[in-house]
């Protein structure tokens, strides 16, 4: 069984003196003899006691705590976007509190009031695919938590963004389609509210227009993970004129697709071709490995730490708004020609 820290009520009951005079002997107040000083610290060192860090910082209104709230914490996208929020906080001495909402609207509105509660110096939110009411993250900003939006943002809240440049990721990855000879390309994308889904509809839609293919939605599906790849591709497949390529909008429903692809004794490339966005690890693991659009989550969670810690730290203005587009790039691999 794992032995209970000790705290300052324990030092001054066993050394038979006040809670305040251990706490100030520890904090090497004047008024504190030599003696006391002495005999504290070494109790205090003999049984390995360790100061609560965010009790001291309430004290002094800095939590140098600060609050995540993301989707879904397994998915690869978010974890990278999650190590950078984690290395920037680090250099500055912040912790990091993670609050998951599992795509629901519910749980994120608790998260977000856990954070608040917890005093938090400042909030890092990706919105859940549920959200469609914010009222939650306004309240964070009326009660003088700064919050920073990454990837799903809301554009009604008046606060810092930092987004992947979706619309441009996607033109580019449907147009190098279509230059390696893909003209029915069919899209999975996401639930239409959100501004990310929107997006990246744009872009696959005006990739088709300015090379003079008309917009088909019989090959367009809201389809964005794997078991319902698996489940829409085979009627996909079984149009009377079947797509030639696939634009998905994560890498997890790509998979789905290639798997049943290739169940239907189809070749990737040379039947169809398939494009993923994310570039996670599955992409290089996939057989054949699957070509992606990278969205470099560890540059967009780096870039939001260092936007929330400069609001924190008073390094700029408070009312100046900033909005940070991360570029992204297509990583070409063995499923497109």
């Amino acid at each position: 069984m794992k032995k209970r820290q000790i705290t300052i009520k324990d030092i001054a009951k066993s050394l038979n003196v006040a809670p305040s005079t251990v706490s100030r002997a520890l904090a090497d107040h004047p008024d504190i003899s030599k003696e006391t000083k002495e005999l504290v610290l070494a109790y205090a060192k003999e049984h390995k006691y360790k100061p609560n860090a965010l009790a001291l910082s309430l004290r002094t209104s800095n939590t140098k705590t600060i609050g995540v709230i993301l989707p879904q914490i397994v998915h690869y996208f978010f974890s990278s976007i999650l190590s950078g929020i984690e290395d920037e906080a680090e250099k500055e001495g912040y912790r990091v509190i993670i609050t998951q909402s599992n795509e629901i609207y519910e749980r994120e509105v608790r998260g977000a009031r856990t954070l608040q509660e917890s005093r938090v110096c400042g909030v890092l939110a990706s919105v859940a695919k549920t959200t469609t009411s914010f009222s939650h993250f306004q309240e964070l900003i009326d009660s003088g938590v700064p919050l920073v939006f990454f990837d799903r943002i809301c554009t009604g809240i008046l606060t810092d963004r930092v987004v992947v440049d979706d619309y441009a990721g996607v033109q580019s990855a449907v147009e190098y389609l279509i230059k390696t000879g893909c003209r029915r390309i069919a899209f999975y994308g996401s639930e239409s509210h959100m501004p990310i889904s929107r997006n990246r509809r744009m872009g696959y839609e005006d990739a088709l227009r300015k090379n003079g293919i008309a917009i088909d939605k019989s090959l367009m599906s809201i389809c964005n993970n794997y078991a319902d790849a698996m489940q829409i591709t085979p009627a996909m497949l079984s149009l009377p004129e079947p797509p030639d390529a696939f634009f998905a909008v994560n890498d997890e429903t790509a998979l789905g697709i290639l798997n049943v692809v290739k169940s239907k004794g189809l070749k990737v490339p040379e039947d169809i071709s398939i494009c993923g966005f994310t570039n996670n690890s599955i992409a290089e693991l996939s057989n054949p490995q699957l070509t992606s659009v990278d969205q470099h989550g560890y540059e967009m969670g780096a870039t939001s730490m260092r936007l929330l810690l400069d609001h924190i730290e008073g390094r700029r203005e408070n009312d100046q708004i900033v909005n940070k587009i991360i570029k992204t790039n297509l990583v070409v691999r063995e499923t497109t020609r």
